[in-house]
């Protein structure tokens, strides 16, 4: 699975034009650094990254790769390298290792964003042609400090206090191995203070693609496919596992693959039609704080289950017993019902059109 972009030209004409016109400006003798040219600290942008160890130069190459998903930030969770310098249109190739995933590959200034991705060997590139910093994240695990930049060209940076333009072989990034100590195990905006991962009390036991809890807080809609490989076919719900905020509407959306599959609620009563058509969505909107188990009621014996973790519910227990469950029976609801401390109103059902089954047969037309 590979997927590229590119530079419109004329945009590429335009920086040119704007960067010689800089230097020739900018210089105060010959073969001094553009005086137009500022550092960039990244400082703070890395606090809370835990695999990052300065700045890797890769200047000199035509295609630089980065790993998606190389242990770090408590996990699977961290880009390597996580800080890269390459020359003016160097193509830098993305590749997913399979583990701790979905991730996916975001610019801060949107100039580029890759699929979430989960299988390993996949890539993503992007070609960097003008000097700059391009900072970007993983959507889901921005929060556990799942960041990366790329520095293109002579563009000075700083690192870390006291450190800049650091190399692989410099000692200048030595001050940013303290940088991930507050990642802890995951972060988020739901709750309060260090997610805490809850006690599923063996519901995930025997489910194949359940490799912890994906966060994906700071999202107003999050999507969960059905139909996943797991499970010895297309059995699975990816991801397994996700933490929401309170408030964020979940959205299933069918493969098309395994046959008919449903998601109904374990600890809450909901219950989506039994579908099969790749594109079928069925979504909740969460509210309150607590764990949302469900399962394919077909496929559950096979292990296709899920959880959705609404907030940071700690400590609690029993997969959010004592939570109180809001569904309207509506479809296509806009709206949403405000309850406390749970709220849970289904908003979308199906993309595919059923009116004539929910309404009365209509008279022949004379």
């Amino acid at each position: 699975m590979s997927t590229d972009d590119s530079i419109d030209q004329g945009r590429r004409d335009a920086m040119k034009t704007l960067a010689i016109g800089a230097t020739v400006g900018g210089l105060a003798a010959a073969g001094a650094r553009p005086a137009a040219a500022q550092s960039t600290d990244l400082t703070d942008w890395f606090s809370n990254v835990g695999n990052v160890d300065g700045v890797v130069d890769e200047t000199g190459e035509s295609e630089v790769t980065v790993e998606v998903g190389v242990q770090g930030n408590g996990g699977a969770f961290g880009f390597g390298p996580a800080a890269v310098r390459v020359d003016p249109g160097t193509k830098v190739v993305w590749e997913w290792t399979g583990e701790g995933t979905p991730h996916n590959v975001v610019a801060e200034d949107g100039s580029y964003e890759s699929e979430y991705i989960s299988e390993a060997g996949a890539t993503f590139t992007h070609t960097f042609e003008s000097e700059d910093v391009s900072k970007y994240v993983c959507g889901p695990h921005r929060a556990m400090g799942m960041k990366g930049a790329v520095i293109v060209g002579d563009a000075d940076v700083t690192v870390s206090a006291g450190s800049s333009t650091a190399t692989a072989s410099g000692g200048a990034g030595a001050g940013n191995e303290t940088s991930g100590s507050a990642s802890g195990s995951g972060g988020g905006s739901g709750g309060s203070g260090d997610f805490v991962e809850p006690d599923y009390e063996g519901w995930f036991d025997g489910v194949g693609n359940y490799d912890g809890t994906v966060d994906m807080t700071g999202q107003e809609e999050v999507t969960v496919e059905v139909g996943v490989e797991g499970n010895s076919g297309p059995f699975g719900f990816g991801p397994a596992a996700v933490r929401v905020d309170p408030g964020t509407t979940v959205v299933w959306e069918w493969t098309g693959k395994g046959g008919q599959h449903n998601v109904v609620g374990e600890t809450h009563d909901f219950e989506s039609p039994m579908q099969g058509s790749e594109g079928d969505t069925y979504a909740l909107e969460l509210d309150g704080e607590g764990v949302v188990k469900y399962a394919c009621a077909p496929h559950r014996m096979a292990g296709m289950k899920g959880a959705v973790v609404v907030g940071n519910p700690a400590a609690a227990s029993g997969g959010g017993a004592g939570i109180d469950l809001f569904e309207t029976s509506l479809w296509g609801l806009a709206g949403a019902i405000v309850a406390a401390p749970f709220v849970a109103s289904q908003i979308v059902a199906s993309r595919r059109s059923n009116d004539d089954d929910r309404r009365s047969p209509h008279q022949p037309a004379d």
